[in-house]
């Protein structure tokens, strides 16, 4: 591929008779990325016509190549063809998601009016890959819809799930919020374990969203991960438990205190106590209240370390 890139033109009629002579997936994926490399205007005629063919990898190839094309005198008919290929719910997600890649190298506002077709597709992950290319204005006006559908169960991917919640605002309602993050602890226990973080991170800013609102709508969820975890949680759930974190919490703050040692200085045990000594000012909480005397009794050397931190 490298010898027939430098070659360069003299190559490419031979690269072209390859590609539709040979039945190999391999061979013509070959083909195509050295014709890529070239970047010859007799490969994209064959490029586009490519874009039907009914080897997966072979369209993803062929989109490649016709990107090389999306700023020629034919650009046009580039875009047309990758467009189409875009909205095509028959095709497969991965041909779809290779032709939006490849639009994603024109300007946002050429395409605004695709990206936005795109951003209510009934795939979670084409949905997500065109929000994300839409300008941030145009962009927010689409995240209602987008938070709705994970309130559904039709969850994206984290990254973007997170990303929609981070943008939200106002008009979308703290009771939605709170089924997302529903949705969410559902998403956590079923995902294998290397992925289970990047759910958790998600949540922890569904918290923070609805903490910065004032809401306390789940609040319980914000114990229960206190207690259960065995290691630092995202700095957003200790975020949110300094907005509106009450007395309920301080016996899961002492408990997560606890396992992380409380003779530690990281980051997670000072916030930790830093946490608690808010919430214990806040609330004016004393030494002789109900809650101080049972952490006083259950967590003994984590409730005196906390009580001098609280000093």
């Amino acid at each position: 591929m490298a010898r027939l890139t430098v070659i360069g033109t003299r190559a490419v009629d031979r690269l072209i008779a390859v590609i539709e002579t040979q039945a190999q997936t391999a061979t013509r994926l070959a083909a195509l990325r050295a014709l890529e490399g070239i970047g010859d205007p007799r490969a994209l005629d064959v490029a586009l016509s490519l874009v039907d063919d009914a080897d997966r990898a072979v369209v993803c190839g062929a989109v490649s190549v016709a990107q090389v094309f999306l700023r020629s005198a034919k650009g046009a008919d580039v875009v047309d063809r990758l467009t189409r290929l875009a909205l095509d719910t028959s095709r497969h997600q991965e041909m779809r998601l290779a032709a939006i890649q490849a639009l994603s190298d024109l300007e946002a506002s050429t395409l605004k009016p695709l990206w936005r077709a795109l951003a209510q597709d009934a795939n979670s992950i084409v949905r997500a890959k065109a929000r994300a290319a839409l300008p941030k204005k145009a962009r927010r006006a689409t995240l209602p819809q987008a938070i709705e559908a994970a309130a559904r169960g039709e969850l994206p991917d984290a990254a973007a799930l997170k990303r929609a919640i981070a943008d939200s605002d106002h008009s979308v309602s703290l009771a939605l919020l709170h089924r997302v993050l529903e949705r969410i602890r559902e998403r956590e226990i079923q995902v294998p374990p290397h992925q289970q973080a990047e759910w958790t991170a998600t949540r922890a800013v569904v918290h923070l969203v609805l903490a910065n609102r004032g809401s306390r709508l789940a609040l319980y969820d914000l114990r229960e991960s206190l207690e259960k975890t065995t290691k630092a949680l995202p700095v957003e759930f200790l975020s949110s438990l300094s907005l509106i974190g009450d007395a309920s919490c301080l016996e899961a703050i002492a408990a997560a205190y606890a396992k992380s040692g409380s003779t530690t200085t990281d980051w997670w045990t000072e916030h930790l106590a830093a946490v608690f000594r808010e919430i214990v000012k806040r609330e004016r909480i004393t030494s002789r209240h109900v809650v101080s005397k049972r952490i006083a009794k259950r967590w003994g050397d984590a409730a005196k370390a906390l009580q001098r931190n609280e000093r």
